[in-house]
């Protein structure tokens, strides 16, 4: 039965090797119009060779990709890159020197004289670099240079757009406002995009969806608030954040910890398991009196550390802890100025509601 509504982009268990290393390792995702999905990951996970595949600049080993429900390419038919329908954006901006910015965004343009200059008018205007269409690339600042290679990828209609980490040469105030412009354009123009970064922050402030890679592989997909709040492993927390890890063992379903008892269904006795806490949801917990500890039944037992370094980052204060049981290191963020004093006996608590549990393999 055919889809009625097909995505506008879709691959199916794509896979590339090079000298038989798997470097994509069955990748499928799909992008609908006026959708930006992030793939986010470490360097060298396999993101830029997905969207050199979907761009068709590379060939995959195997695996399927359609656009609008049509095949455009497998390991025997292949549409040439320049027949996709599909706009690209990378890092470099790659603008031809040479070429003044009307001429850059021309290029590649089919039709009259008339009608190209029409569309570089349009697009130089939505853009806000009407004034610059007789400049070179090297006259204009890098946020300039960036909204050019908008215009351009603009230029002849795609569908699609694939955007290779292409605002991580700004800095970051003028990198927010031309990401969040460029971003605002391609949704009003019902493009769908995929968008290849490394930077978490960046994927949660601009996707509808993030496809989180590692070693190759897709291993979570879904909108920003699941990922963040319900992630796939200790490996998926970790990259959005900082965190605290305590190996436990399991017994009646209920790891023992000095934090007290965590609940582990599905765990079988002897089993150990990983219980996860982000810096932001480990409690400080003391009287000021210095009497001791005050557990609470939610936050369990409360345990000593003493703190080894405190700093303020803005927002919020970190502080890093030595744990009085076993040496190790722990660390809490407190919203606005909070800078004890190294040294200082502190207690904390660990909120149930806000941590995760993963069973340790093997």
């Amino acid at each position: 039965m055919t889809d009625t509504n097909p995505p506008r982009l879709e691959i199916r268990h794509l896979i590339k090797r090079y000298d038989q290393r798997v470097v994509v390792d069955d990748v499928s995702l799909r992008v609908d119009p006026g959708q930006v999905t992030c793939l986010l990951g470490p360097s060298g996970c396999g993101k830029s060779t997905t969207l050199r595949m979907i761009a068709g600049v590379e060939m995959q080993d195997s695996g399927e990709i359609y656009v609008d429900g049509n095949l455009i390419c497998d390991t025997v038919f292949r549409v040439p890159p320049e027949r996709r329908h599909i706009g690209l954006m990378f890092q470099d901006f790659a603008l031809f020197p040479h070429l003044r910015v009307g001429d850059n965004v021309a290029f590649g343009l089919e039709g009259d004289k008339a009608a190209k200059g029409l569309r570089v008018e349009e697009l130089l205007r939505r853009v806000g670099m009407t004034r610059y269409i007789n400049a070179y690339p090297h006259e204009l600042s890098g946020g300039e240079q960036q909204r050019v290679a908008l215009a351009r990828a603009l230029a002849p209609r795609p569908s699609i757009m694939l955007m290779d980490e292409p605002f991580s040469g700004l800095d970051n105030r003028l990198r927010d406002g031309i990401r969040d412009e460029t971003l605002e354009i391609l949704r009003e123009q019902d493009t769908a995009v995929l968008l290849v970064t490394h930077e978490p922050d960046e994927s949660m402030r601009i996707a509808d969806e993030i496809a989180l890679m590692r070693d190759g592989r897709i291993v979570q997909q879904g909108a920003p608030y699941n990922i963040y709040n319900a992630p796939a492993d200790k490996q998926a927390v970790s990259f959005f954040s900082d965190i605290n890890a305590i190996r436990a063992e399991v017994k009646g379903a209920l790891a023992q910890t000095v934090f007290g008892q965590f609940l582990t269904p599905g765990v079988a006795d002897g089993g150990k398991v990983d219980i996860v806490v982000r810096p932001q949801h480990l409690k400080i917990d003391f009287d000021r009196e210095g009497h001791g500890p005050n557990p609470t039944i939610s936050e369990g037992t409360a345990v000593r550390g003493v703190v080894r370094r405190a700093r303020f980052i803005g927002n919020e204060s970190l502080v890093e802890f030595t744990m009085d049981h076993d040496g190790s290191v722990m660390r809490a963020t407190v919203p606005n100025v909070f800078l004890p004093q190294v040294g200082a006996a502190l207690w904390l608590t660990i909120r149930r509601d806000r941590c995760f549990i993963f069973p340790v393999e093997g």
